[in-house]
């Protein structure tokens, strides 16, 4: 008797569960389930690559100092304007100063010796005339005079080399840019003994900039110059940027066992929004259609049940795809021809026109009085 009650019970709450889900989660004719649709529209197609990269000057300067020495003076900062020749840093001169006029002191001794050379050069040669002193005295004075004038030359070169020590003391700005950074000191010794030190970083020129971007292997062989590239950086993640690749170099990049190969990106910055070192999201467009009916990719792999599922209409299994089209109420298959796809959408070229509705899949959701219900309550996921 219990058994009964209990079976009676289970019965009236399957009928009533299926009552309730035919009210709220049938469709409108009763025909079909709710379906996840997708409408075809129009719009642009574009197959890309995509790579990350680092934005950097086009022209980087390192000025660095041949000579050695405490830094006096600074005369720049970071994002500091020079200009060709402009004085940027001051090392302490006075060490140079004294090797200058040691130098300067030099050459006029060595010129007073070669005075005094060329006067007895010439007492020997009227002396000689009168065969007052032999031969040998000539070739002697005649050799203390050109050793005299060698002596003169080194000391002027001497001096001269002195003179550009001293003028090296000056560090200034070898092009036109900004700077964008400053190793250096006031106080701090500069050692140029063994190669010269790097104190400031120029950029020539940050409005226009390029970016260096690491392409795989795998996808190289796609991307050629002169290619069109939309990339994206974090400090600006809603603005779309757009650049060029202008040299793909083929000396090949290992890095955890994955080859790359540097791809090389112009970019405009006239608004100043990049800076060096950004990184950035490029996606190169290697081919593209715009303006075209398409599809998301979703509607090309609907998954119908097979009680409702129309059936494939003829020489389907030669079509590129086969959808199912949504008409009053009703599904019909059709096939497609489809073109370029950019991993989301894809074009259509032939078996659909702009503002087709087809089927994805079955839906969880249902519209009740303008809000989406679900049987399970709350906002539930499609598939």
């Amino acid at each position: 008797m219990k058994l009964r009650n209990v079976v009676v019970v289970l019965v009236l709450v399957a009928a009533l569960a299926g009552w309730w889900a035919t009210r709220h989660y049938g469709t409108a004719e009763g025909s079909l389930p709710p379906l996840h649709t997708e409408t075809v529209e129009r719009g642009d197609v574009s197959q890309r690559v995509v790579a990350h990269g680092s934005l950097q000057p086009v022209e980087r300067v390192e000025v660095g100092s041949q000579v050695s020495g405490i830094v006096e003076e600074v005369m720049v900062d970071f994002n500091s304007r020079v200009t060709r020749g402009q004085p940027i840093a001051q090392i302490d001169p006075s060490t140079f100063e004294a090797a200058l006029n040691s130098a300067q002191a030099e050459l006029e001794s060595a010129e007073a010796g070669l005075e005094l050379a060329r006067h007895q050069w010439e007492r020997v040669q009227e002396l000689r005339a009168l065969q007052f002193v032999p031969p040998s005295d000539v070739d002697e004075a005649r050799a203390s005079l050109s050793q005299a004038e060698a002596q003169v030359e080194v000391r002027r070169h001497a001096l001269d080399a002195a003179r550009r020590e001293l003028e090296r003391t000056t560090i200034t700005a070898p092009s036109d840019g900004i700077v964008i950074s400053r190793e250096i000191d006031r106080g701090q010794t500069v050692a140029a003994s063994l190669n010269a030190p790097i104190l400031f970083q120029l950029a020539a020129d940050l409005t226009r900039m390029h970016i260096h971007a690491n392409v795989s292997e795998a996808d190289i062989g796609m991307v050629e110059e002169g290619q069109q590239v939309r990339f994206q950086v974090d400090s600006h993640r809603d603005r779309t940027f757009e650049g060029e690749v202008i040299q793909v170099r083929n000396a090949p990049l290992m890095e955890d066992n994955v080859v790359h190969y540097e791809t090389i990106i112009a970019v405009s910055n006239e608004e100043g929004l990049l800076r060096p070192g950004m990184t950035a999201e490029v996606s190169i467009i290697t081919d593209e259609v715009l303006d075209v009916v398409r599809v998301r990719n979703t509607a090309l792999r609907a998954r119908i049940p097979d009680d409702i599922r129309p059936p494939d209409p003829e020489g389907a299994g030669e079509a590129d795809a086969v959808v199912y089209k949504l008409q009053n109420g009703e599904l019909t298959a059709s096939t497609v021809r489809t073109g370029l796809s950019d991993g989301t959408y894809t074009e259509v070229l032939e078996g659909l026109e702009e503002g087709d509705v087809l089927a994805v899949g079955l839906s969880l959701m249902t519209q009740q009085e303008g809000n989406q219900r679900s049987i399970f309550g709350g906002q539930q996921a499609q598939y």
